[in-house]
C-alpha cells in the first residue's frame, strides 16, 4: 500500500469523524493470550464465562481471522460536556455512565467503521476483504489500539492519549491488506495513581490490573445476581457504569470535543431522579431505553441497581418509591428493594 493511500484512509477516516487512526499487525501481541489466561485464572472475570469460552480467538488476534494482514484502529471521541462526579454529590439522583447517556456507541460507531471499510475496499481493489468489530466480538480492542500507536494502556486499565485523553471508543478494521504499522505508543503515567486512588470500590489489585469483580462498571452492568452486601454502599447512586477512573485523569485537560451529537447527554439522562426510575414498569423501561445500551441489561438488573442507589442515598422520602419492588417477581431485584428499605430505617 503506497503511503498516498495510506494517508488518504486516515484523512478518509478523520472526514468520517474518528478522530484517530493508527495500524498494526494482528500477530503483534505474542504475550496477550498468557496475560489473559492469567486473568481468568484468577477469577477476575466474574461472570463474563464468554472470555474464557472464547480465550482462544480473544488472546491472539490472528487467529481471529488468519487470512487478516493488518490491523486498522480507529478512536471515536465522546468526551462529557460536564464533570460526570457532580451528580455523585445529588444522592436522590442517578449516577449513568456518560457514554450511556444518550444512543448506543455500538450502532453509531459500526456504521461508520462499515463506511471506511467500504471506501477501502473501492480504492485499494474489490479483492481486498474487510471485518469490522466495536466491542461485540472476541477482539482485545486496547491492547491493539495500544500497538497501533492511538495511545497507551493506563493504570486504569483503559486506553488514553496525551491528545485525546481517555474520553473514547474503539473500532477496529481487519483487512487482507499488508498496510504499513505504526509504532507503538509510550507510556506517560508516571508515578501518577490518580485513576486508583479514584475507585470507590478498589477495583485494582495492583497499577495496570483490573479485578471485574470489584468494578462498578461490571457489578452494575455484567453481574446478573445480587452485589456482594460488603460492596453496595460503595456503589453509592451509580445505576449503571462507573466513571471515576476515567474522570480522575489529568490528561484529560487535553481531551478531545466530542462531534457526535449522539453522545451528548439526554435530559432525562445526565441526572434522573431515582423516583421516576424505580417506578419504570417493564413497558416503560423499553421506551425510555430504546436506543439505548442500557436497555441490553433488562428492567430487572437495572431496577436492582436504582435500589441500592436509593438504599445508599439517605433520604427516607424515597422509601415510598422503592417499597413495591419489595414484591417484584424478580428475586434479585425484591431482595434490593428489602436491603434499601432496611437501610433507610
Amino acid at each position: 500500500m503506497t503511503s498516498g493511500l495510506r494517508q488518504k484512509l486516515i484523512d478518509h477516516a478523520q472526514a468520517e469523524g474518528f478522530a484517530k487512526v493508527g495500524i498494526t499487525r494482528p500477530d503483534v501481541l505474542p504475550t496477550l493470550g498468557r496475560r489473559l489466561a492469567d486473568f481468568v485464572d484468577k477469577g477476575r472475570h466474574g461472570d463474563m464465562g464468554w472470555m474464557a469460552e472464547r480465550m482462544h480467538w480473544r488472546g491472539n488476534p490472528a487467529a481471529l481471522w488468519p487470512e487478516a494482514r493488518s490491523v486498522i484502529m480507529l478512536a471515536e471521541v465522546y468526551s462529557p460536556e460536564h464533570d460526570p462526579r457532580e451528580v455523585l454529590r445529588h444522592p436522590d439522583k442517578a449516577a449513568i455512565s456518560v457514554y450511556a447517556q444518550n444512543r448506543d456507541y455500538h450502532d453509531i460507531v459500526k456504521k461508520r467503521l462499515k463506511r471506511v471499510g467500504r471506501w477501502l475496499i473501492d480504492e485499494a481493489g474489490r479483492d481486498t476483504e474487510i471485518k469490522v468489530f466495536v466491542d461485540t466480538a472476541p477482539v482485545m480492542e486496547k491492547p491493539l489500539a495500544a500497538a497501533a500507536g492511538l495511545g497507551w494502556q493506563g493504570k486504569h486499565t483503559n486506553l488514553l492519549a496525551r491528545d485525546l485523553g481517555n474520553w473514547f471508543f474503539l473500532g477496529a478494521i481487519f483487512t487482507t491488506l499488508e498496510l504499513e504499522p505504526d509504532a507503538p505508543a509510550a507510556d506517560h503515567c508516571g508515578a501518577c495513581t490518580a485513576c486508583l486512588d479514584a475507585c470507590p470500590t478498589r477495583a485494582f489489585p495492583a497499577p495496570y490490573q483490573l479485578d471485574a469483580r470489584r468494578c462498578i462498571s461490571y457489578l452494575t452492568i455484567e453481574h446478573k445476581g445480587p452485589i456482594d452486601e460488603a460492596l453496595r454502599p460503595a456503589l453509592g447512586n451509580r445505576i449503571y457504569g462507573c466513571d471515576d477512573c476515567l474522570a480522575a485523569c489529568p490528561w484529560n485537560k487535553f481531551a478531545a470535543v466530542a462531534s457526535e451529537v449522539r453522545y451528548r447527554a439526554r435530559d432525562d439522562l445526565a441526572a434522573p431522579d431515582l423516583a421516576a426510575l424505580a417506578a419504570l414498569d417493564d413497558a416503560g423501561f423499553r421506551e425510555k431505553f430504546s436506543g439505548s445500551p442500557i436497555k441490553r441489561i433488562g428492567r430487572a438488573r437495572f431496577l436492582r441497581n436504582v435500589a441500592y442507589a436509593i438504599g445508599n442515598s439517605g433520604d427516607s422520602r424515597l422509601k415510598e418509591a422503592v417499597r413495591p419492588l419489595a414484591a417484584d417477581p424478580d428475586p434479585v431485584l425484591a431482595e434490593a428493594a428489602r436491603w434499601a428499605l432496611a437501610r433507610l430505617g
